[in-house]
């Protein structure tokens, strides 16, 4: 729950400066010459550059949320089996035993998603968020019936 009133939280900053953002394009477009009007385009690209990111982030997260609750019921939720430090964090090694496991499985039977979901959340745990994000993204694809690379 503290992790969707942060995104909620950051989202609604971001969106707040790209009103204000957009707000100061369209005042340097409004003076009319040349080199405002160009400098007001040129702003105004920030926020829609900013506002799609925002967009395929927040449907990413709902995806990736409504296949974790999905799993979750089936009763196919990764178990938490990873040894921690004293101070909590994932002790590499068992992060690393844990995603070899996931990556047999993964390999084993390569258009279930739910082996992606669970390969995403070893690549997560090993620290290797770019990873984690393309195995969600195949598992999303999956689920969905969309084609996959």
């Amino acid at each position: 729950m503290r992790s969707k009133i942060s995104y909620a939280v950051s989202a609604a900053a971001l969106l707040f400066y790209f009103v204000l953002v957009g707000d100061r394009g369209l005042l340097l477009i409004a003076d009319g010459r040349p080199v405002t009007v160009a400098f007001g385009v040129a702003v105004l690209v920030l926020p829609l550059i900013g506002g799609w990111f925002l967009w395929h982030t927040t449907q990413f997260a709902r995806h990736a949320g409504r296949l974790g609750r999905e799993l979750e019921a089936e009763g196919g939720l990764p178990v938490d089996e990873l040894a921690r430090m004293p101070s909590g964090r994932i002790d590499r090694d068992s992060a690393d035993a844990v995603f070899a496991k996931r990556q047999a499985e993964t390999e084993a039977a390569p258009d279930d998603w739910r082996n992606w979901f669970r390969l995403a959340v070893a690549y997560f745990d090993a620290r290797d968020t770019p990873r984690a994000r393309k195995a969600m993204q195949r598992a999303i694809a999956l689920h969905d019936g969309k084609p996959t690379r």
